[in-house]
């Protein structure tokens, strides 16, 4: 035990005085604002082993595959050649597994629209030939009239367009970690040692020094903003907030090794509200090592309630208990005069109201849209090579979601600053909502869907099972 313990204390001298060094050359360079480009190389040391790696799963399996065939050759009975010919598929492709047509046809359409339509019944005039859709007549009723149903009902069972947005983006490629692999890590030697330096890199270094500088981060940011909060009120005071805010938010960056690029930063949010697509609460610390915003959102306890109460010390926030979530008007109320004086940063509002999986944007709520002031959209994409972005709240608490995003490579992403957008005359907040989801979705790559994120966590409402029900009775004839 002894032994043990003289190690440790041997191990843990040897390491502060390096993870000091970190520390200071961190705090520095966020006071600053500047970068040595360490991350970013980091990050394309990272690609080229991924690739190495990539490269030699692809030759593994290329082999197995090969074995296999000859393994069939040799042990394929002579007698059976006819029998072969049969069973076997045309072109020499080998034997199917289950849910693969060698034919390249999808079984499962995604491109089906959301809501069932009837289809017109069609007539044919006797005297001119010509076919025109009947309006006054309705289809008899038989089996075939459900076959459409049954259909759709079969693909969102396979795969829908909403539960799979609330599971980890599918990688290309295998990132060397466990939680994203086939055991892979087993497939040759040389991906076995890669992967077991990486895992001594990330848990025994990297994951002890990200701790330390999230620690680190939290205090200093409540620490500076409650020096901040004794400032008087007026210019200076914004511009200590503003440089505050950035300094802090760039060191804590640092405990997730993010390597953020931003693009078009001439329409940077001044004022207003800013809108962005949701995939975390890292999408607060990545917009905020750029500039200064207000946040609005529920009153949190733990490590989230800590922060909360931080900022609110050096800028006006809108937070809001949870008994004022379903009072739109108190909310919106608030909302608006936050945005009548143009002294306060813009407030930043994830519309879709709950975290989506990085691959599409979902419905936008028409809160913020009803206020009348200019939006500032702003589109997010991370890279899933290096981690996983994604927060499934479902599934995990904040700390150990925290927990997989300082065991992760590390969090990098692309922010686009889109032109600012307004209201256009006739047009309602929920078209004006869309046409900026839209914008959003175009410029991250992302798919544009119409579903509410709430369906992560509620049932359809009962008005959509209606408008199927009132849809397919008009396939059936009303004597």
């Amino acid at each position: 035990m002894a032994g043990i313990l003289s190690l440790v204390w041997f191990i843990g001298s040897v390491l502060v005085t390096p993870f000091l060094v970190i520390l200071l050359c961190i705090v520095f360079l966020a006071s600053i604002g500047k970068s040595l480009g360490v991350r970013r190389l980091y990050v394309k040391l990272l690609l080229i082993i991924f690739e190495y790696g990539r490269a030699n799963i692809e030759t593994a399996q290329n082999q197995a595959h090969r074995n296999e065939d000859s393994d069939d050759e040799i042990t394929a009975p002579n007698n059976n050649t006819a029998k072969d010919q049969l069973i076997k598929p045309p072109n020499g492709i080998k034997k199917p597994n289950n849910g693969y047509v060698p034919n390249d046809n999808s079984v499962i359409s995604r491109d089906d629209k959301l809501i069932l339509l009837p289809e017109p019944l069609q007539k044919k005039d006797e005297i001119t030939g010509e076919i025109t859709e009947s309006k006054d007549e309705y289809k008899e009723y038989n089996l075939s009239s459900i076959f459409d149903y049954l259909k759709a009902g079969m693909e969102a069972i396979i795969e829908d367009q909403v539960t799979s947005r609330f599971e980890a983006e599918e990688l290309k490629n295998w990132n060397l970690l466990i939680r994203t692999n086939r055991r892979y890590e087993f497939i040759s030697w040389k991906l076995t040692v890669i992967w077991v330096c990486g895992f001594f890199v990330r848990y025994f270094f990297l994951f002890p020094l990200r701790v330390t500088i999230c620690f680190f981060g939290v205090w200093w940011l409540t620490l500076c903003t409650a020096l901040v909060g004794y400032v008087k009120e007026g210019s200076f005071k914004q511009k200590l907030n503003k440089y505050v805010s950035i300094m802090c938010f760039g060191i804590l960056s640092n405990a997730i090794s993010s390597v953020i690029t931003y693009h078009n930063e001439e329409n940077k949010p001044k004022n207003g509200i800013c809108v962005a697509n949701h995939t975390s609460p890292i999408d607060v610390l990545i917009l905020m090592c750029d500039n200064c915003y207000s946040l609005i959102g529920q009153s949190h306890g733990g490590f989230l309630g800590i922060l909360q109460r931080a900022l609110a010390r050096a800028s006006p926030h809108i937070w809001f208990e949870r008994s004022e979530v379903r009072d739109r008007h108190a909310v919106a109320n608030k909302l608006k005069e936050h945005v009548s004086n143009p002294k306060n940063p813009p407030i930043l509002i994830f519309p879709e109201g709950t975290c989506i999986n990085n691959t599409s944007v979902m419905q936008f709520k028409k809160g913020s849209f009803e206020v009348g002031s200019v939006i500032y959209p702003v589109a997010i994409k991370y890279d899933p090579r290096f981690g996983d972005a994604f927060w499934n709240s479902s599934k995990y608490s904040m700390m150990q979601y925290l927990y997989m995003m300082m065991t992760s490579w590390a969090i990098v992403c692309d922010v686009w600053y889109l032109p600012p957008m307004q209201q256009e005359e006739g047009e309602s907040a929920i078209d004006f909502a869309n046409r900026v989801k839209s914008v959003i979705a175009k410029q991250g790559g992302l798919v544009d869907l119409v579903w509410d994120g709430q369906l992560k966590r509620t049932k359809p409402k009962k008005e959509w099972r209606e408008r199927q029900q009132e849809e397919f009775s008009k396939r059936l004839k009303i004597e």
